[in-house]
């Protein structure tokens, strides 16, 4: 889905906005966890890494309209931006100096959104069982768990390495359903991006959207509730869908 241009509304302080999810809900067991722009605030740095990259070979986009399309994976983006696969020798060589590029000068400056860990704490003394859902490569994926302090307390992770297709195809969230051995009325996405959604809702996955990738409110439209970021979220967890 092409979102248009990004209003970018960062720092709202608004109460959660709820609205009725894509299935019934039954008792939630399991939460599954985007990362990027979720526990993490890393959106604006992958779309200077794009940006860099396409540029170095040639392509030439506005900020902006990568920045866009994040929340999608390179399988995605490529050929939205340079109009090559990304199976294609040129589109290989694109993700691969991205990853070096995001690795080295931008993912030392990524930091965890406010209280992303005291969240996935509470999720866990709650008995809730969490899975990530991303679409990042898995050796990306680690560091970024690092990062906010996620990896001990995940039980399985589902990145782009595990599936042909990245959000908003619903390949990762039904990849990281099947690791955790439940069904779709008994999970929660957490994520932060109009494509998590989009994977969600095709998986039949009910999602609580963070503000905290970007995007604004008439783009997470369909979430059970939207939530400035991970610390709103945990200040309010006893009136959200997860409790």
């Amino acid at each position: 889905m092409a979102v248009g241009p990004l209003n970018w509304i960062r720092g709202i302080r608004a109460r959660g906005v709820h609205s009725p999810g894509p299935s019934a809900m039954g008792i939630v067991q399991v939460v599954l966890l985007d990362v990027d722009g979720t526990l993490v605030d890393s959106n604006d740095a992958h779309a200077h890494a794009w940006l860099e990259t396409f540029a170095s070979h040639g392509f030439f986009a506005e900020f902006g309209r990568i920045r866009e399309l994040i929340g999608q994976g390179g399988d995605k983006l490529i050929p939205e931006i340079c109009r090559v696969s990304s199976d294609s020798l040129e589109g290989r060589r694109l993700s691969a100096e991205r990853a070096l590029r995001f690795r080295e000068q931008f993912l030392p400056r990524v930091r965890a959104l406010p209280k992303a860990y005291d969240l996935l704490a509470r999720f866990r003394r709650a008995g809730l069982r969490l899975v990530v859902a991303s679409s990042a490569p898995e050796n990306e994926l680690a560091a970024l768990l690092d990062i906010c302090g996620a990896r001990d307390l995940v039980e399985h992770t589902a990145s782009a390495d595990d599936v042909a297709r990245s959000k908003p195809d619903p390949d990762i969230v039904e990849a990281a359903l099947k690791k955790s051995g439940a069904d779709a009325a008994s999970a929660i996405l957490l994520g932060d991006t109009p494509y998590d959604l989009q994977a969600a809702h095709k998986a039949g996955v009910g999602m609580v959207a963070l503000r905290s990738g970007g995007f604004p409110d008439e783009l997470l439209r369909g979430a059970l509730a939207i939530y400035d970021d991970t610390a709103h979220l945990l200040a309010l967890y006893d009136r959200s869908p997860f409790a």
